[in-house]
C-alpha cells in the first residue's frame, strides 16, 4: 500500500463531471411529491405518520418536523430507499441525522433539515450569489429545500471528481438519504479527535482533494479538522451542504479561509503549511 493510499485517495470517475460548467443548472424547489403526498393525507400515510411520531427516535424533533417532512420520508419509504430506522446519530439546529436500513440491507445515513428551526439567514449566504439558486429570495421553506438539493448536487459533483465523500443516494424535499460512514456504536472519527499518525500523507490527500474539488468548480466554504473524518483508513471530506461554485461572488473569500483552517491544523501537527502556497497548489487544477 502506497502512502497515498493509506488514506483513500481515489480516482476520479471517467466520463463523470467532465462538463465545467453544469453548475449553472437551476435546482428547483417547487413542490415535489411529498408535499402533494401531505396535502392529500390519505389513510395509509395518516398512519405511517402516526408511527413515526411515536417512535422514540422522532418525539424530540417531532415538534419541528411539519407534515410534508413526514410525507417526503414516506415517499422514500415507498421508493424503497429506506426500509427500517435506527437511532440517531447526530441532532443540530438545522439537522438530525439517523442510521437507517436502506435497499439491499445497506447501511445509510437519513439526513433531515429542520424547515422552522433552520438557520436561514446564515443558509442565505452561500446560496445568493450561487446562480443554481436564482430567485430563492426569503422564502424560508424555499431555502431550506434548496440546501438539502444543494448537498445533494455537491456530493455527486465531488464524487464524480474522485474526492471522497459519503455518496449520495436519494434527496426528497428537506430529507436526504447518503452512504453511512461508520455505525452508531462504531462511529468515525473527525481529523480533531485522533492522533494523526502520518500527516504528511494526511495533507498530501486533503490538499489534493481541495485541488479536485475546485478544478470540478466548487469550494468546500467551511473545511477544517472537524469536517474531515477518518474510517477504515480512509479520508472523507463531508458537509458538503454550503459548499459553493468558483463563480459564487465570496468563493475567494471561501477558498481562503479553507486554506487557514487547514494550513494551521496541519501546523500543530509539526508539518510547515503556508496558506497561500496551499491556495496555489488548489488553484492550479484547469476547471
Amino acid at each position: 500500500m502506497s502512502d497515498r493510499e493509506e488514506y483513500g485517495l481515489l480516482d476520479p470517475e471517467e466520463g463523470e463531471g467532465d462538463d465545467f460548467g453544469d453548475e449553472w443548472e437551476e435546482i428547483d424547489v417547487s413542490d415535489t411529491d411529498a408535499d402533494r403526498i401531505a396535502r392529500k393525507r390519505d389513510r395509509e400515510f395518516a398512519e405511517f405518520r402516526k408511527r413515526l411520531k411515536d417512535a422514540d427516535q422522532f418525539k424530540v424533533a417531532q415538534s419541528v418536523f411539519d407534515d410534508a417532512t413526514f410525507a417526503a420520508i414516506y415517499k422514500l419509504v415507498q421508493d424503497g430507499y429506506i426500509d427500517a430506522f435506527g437511532g440517531p446519530i447526530s441532532t443540530g439546529k438545522e439537522a438530525n441525522v439517523y442510521e437507517a436500513l436502506g435497499a439491499d440491507d445497506r447501511d445509510v445515513a437519513v439526513k433531515i433539515y429542520r424547515i422552522n428551526a433552520s438557520n436561514f439567514q446564515q443558509m442565505r449566504a452561500y446560496l445568493e450569489g450561487d446562480p443554481r439558486f436564482e430567485g430563492i429570495g426569503s422564502d424560508k421553506k424555499k431555502v431550506v429545500l434548496a440546501w438539502t438539493k444543494k448537498e445533494f448536487a455537491n456530493l455527486r459533483r465531488a464524487r464524480a471528481a474522485g474526492v471522497r465523500v459519503p455518496e449520495p443516494i436519494a434527496v426528497e424535499r428537506n430529507v436526504l438519504v447518503m452512504e453511512l460512514v461508520g455505525l452508531v456504536e462504531e462511529r468515525a472519527r473527525r481529523l480533531a479527535e485522533v492522533t494523526v499518525e502520518n500527516p504528511e500523507t494526511a495533507f498530501e490527500v486533503v490538499r489534493e482533494y481541495m485541488r479536485r474539488l475546485h478544478g470540478a468548480g466548487l469550494v468546500h466554504g467551511d473545511l477544517s479538522e472537524y469536517n474531515l473524518i477518518i474510517h477504515d483508513g480512509e479520508l472523507v471530506v463531508i458537509d458538503l451542504g454550503q459548499a459553493v461554485t468558483v463563480h459564487h461572488p465570496n468563493a475567494d473569500d471561501f477558498l481562503d479561509r479553507d486554506c487557514r483552517n487547514v494550513a494551521s491544523f496541519f501546523t500543530r501537527q509539526g508539518i510547515d503549511v503556508d496558506p497561500a502556497d496551499l491556495r496555489s497548489f488548489v488553484t492550479a487544477a484547469e476547471p
